[in-house]
């Protein structure tokens, strides 16, 4: 078998039944006849994008996989392993590379050279029967440790050699292994949190990648801590839960902004407490305790008082059992009140945003639209994610995520129009759900045309375009530019545009048509074609933010 050969055989004990791709790439061909399927975007970041939103939706157990050409491909496919990168998330990118003999020549672009500072690790074949040891390298990388890009570069001319069969058929799929913490640190951990008069739990992705929602649940409930869910660990405790806070982002609840201010002991479960735009502060002066698998996180940005590092999942277990050698097999009842106060500023909280999500304003508020949603679907059954901008900002609050994974959160690098990627791959990981994108008008532009995509790859998901025709106001940036040029407005008729892409596309500008009309989209989901529909929205700054 030749290099192409390998790599499809090595993908397939691994696991892996389809790859992103976009031509040329003869290993597109190689990966089809070994009997996976290849589904090629319109645009290699929209591949990207895909193979991500896979990867996440199989919590890292499959990796998603994304092939393309040498050069202009890995040109192209730059953004998306960037926002990859970002938001931790592992896939594995398989770019074409140089021939040896054009290798370090100027103009030729290089993606072991270029890819350095967005991928987790990168190597390139130079010698066809390594393929095994660096794929198994690759695939080690993307299941331990902090998550995120593998690239292995492959260039034309080794790739077309023999490898002795042996070898190949030898290939072991990698196993992930996983740690725990110190006893004595977990002791101490504990300990502090049981003293704490108003302690809060703040779980990331960590705790999804290590499937660990049933141990935060149980711990929560033993010791009646509430908790908090950063945006990318959006869906790793349930919303509908007593003890549920909701998520802190740069959106969020009023619960989580009520129990912070009052707060004298966080917990940082599974994720990097890194400050930044889309993760709500940290109260100042209170004691801090991390627990994550990534050691170079720890008094990164917070200085920890009480550290656990390991597996969450493990580190959750030892928690537990702890707890219940400190208070008994049961555990200890709601000493603080948590779950009276939750329901009370809930309910605060929604009074003061049911105007919006009931509106009847003309033209549409897009709260109207995520409250239809949530009527329309059962969120239990569906996949649901955003895009960047005000699209994200408004439905983090609100949208209920009950299951885990039935939430695809994200920040960070924030591309427009890395939403619609996300959808399609979250349809291939399970395709038995409902999946629903929501965007704007301007992440459209960037990202629409992959609608085709879905289309010709069978993938019915649901995309909602909130259409107000504003950009975001970046024309806030640039006033001069906006009064001289008229160059505040977006234009478009995107139902159109969806329906010439073979979906299912409808315009709605009048609220009592939002539900009927989704009801029609999802049912030509059901017949196994995508649907759009633009949902001509009013400009709304108005977020639940109470911590900016």
């Amino acid at each position: 078998m030749n290099g192409d050969q390998a790599v499809a055989k090595i993908l397939k004990k691994e696991g892996v039944e389809w790859i992103a791709a976009f031509p040329a790439q003869s290993l597109i061909d190689a990966c089809a006849r070994e009997g996976i399927r290849p589904i090629l975007s319109r645009q290699e970041r929209a591949g990207v994008n895909m193979a991500d939103g896979f990867s996440r939706i199989k919590n890292g157990n499959t990796i998603g996989v994304f092939t393309m050409q040498t050069g202009p491909g890995s040109e192209n496919a730059f953004g998306g392993v960037a926002q990859a990168f970002a938001d931790s998330v592992p896939i594995l990118c398989l770019p074409g590379g140089q021939p040896s003999d054009r290798q370090d020549v100027h103009p030729n672009f290089e993606a072991v050279k270029n890819y350095a500072g967005i991928t987790k690790w990168m190597a390139l074949v130079n010698v066809v029967e390594r393929i095994p040891e660096l794929m198994g390298m690759a695939f080690s990388q993307l299941k331990h440790g902090r998550l995120g890009p593998a690239l292995l570069e492959l260039p034309r001319d080794v790739m077309m050699r023999d490898i002795p069969d042996a070898l190949v058929d030898g290939y072991k799929p990698i196993k992930p292994f996983k740690s725990g913490a110190s006893p004595e640190d977990v002791r101490d951990l504990v300990s502090a949190l049981l003293a704490a008069d108003a302690p809060v739990i703040n779980a990331g992705q960590g705790v999804m990648y290590a499937e660990a929602t049933d141990e935060l649940v149980e711990l929560s409930e033993l010791v009646n801590v509430p908790v908090m869910t950063t945006l990318a660990g959006k869906s790793a405790f349930p919303e509908d839960h007593p003890l549920s806070l909701g998520t802190g982002a740069s959106s969020g609840t009023l619960m989580c902004q009520r129990f912070l201010e009052k707060s004298d002991f966080v917990l940082g479960m599974g994720t990097s407490f890194t400050i930044s735009n889309f993760n709500a502060p940290m109260p100042s002066g209170v004691a801090i305790a991390h627990s994550t698998n990534c050691a170079e996180d720890v008094n990164k940005d917070y200085r920890a008082d009480y550290g656990a590092v390991g597996d969450a999942k493990v580190v959750l277990r030892q928690m537990i059992e702890e707890a219940k050698s400190q208070l008994g097999e049961h555990g200890r009842g709601d000493v603080h009140g948590a779950r009276d106060e939750i329901a009370r500023v809930r309910a605060e909280w929604m009074a003061e945003w049911s105007p919006s999500l009931d509106s009847d304003e003309v033209p549409i508020s897009p709260y109207r639209v995520f409250t239809e949603l949530m009527k329309a679907v059962d969120v239990r059954e569906t996949i649901i994610t955003h895009d960047s901008g005000y699209p994200r900002e408004q439905i983090v609050p609100f949208w209920p995520a009950v299951t885990p994974r039935n939430y695809i959160g994200w920040g960070k690098s924030t591309q427009l129009g890395y939403g619609l990627g996300l959808a399609l791959g979250a349809k291939m990981a399970q395709p038995e759900k409902q999946v629903v994108n929501v965007m704007g008008d301007a992440a459209f532009g960037m990202a629409g045309l992959d609608i085709e995509t879905a289309s010709r790859s069978e993938l019915p998901i649901l995309t909602v375009v909130l259409n107000n025709g504003v950009m975001t106001h970046y024309y806030d940036h640039m006033p001069y530019a906006t009064e001289r040029w008229n160059s505040n407005a977006l234009g478009g008729e995107y139902a159109e545009v969806a329906r010439g892409l073979g979906a299912y596309g409808e315009k709605v500008s009048d609220p009592a048509e939002i539900a009927p009309a989704i009801q029609r989209a999802l049912a030509a989901n059901q017949e196994g074609r995508p649907a759009l529909l633009e949902m001509k929205s009013k400009e709304e700054e108005n977020i639940s933010r109470y911590w900016r």
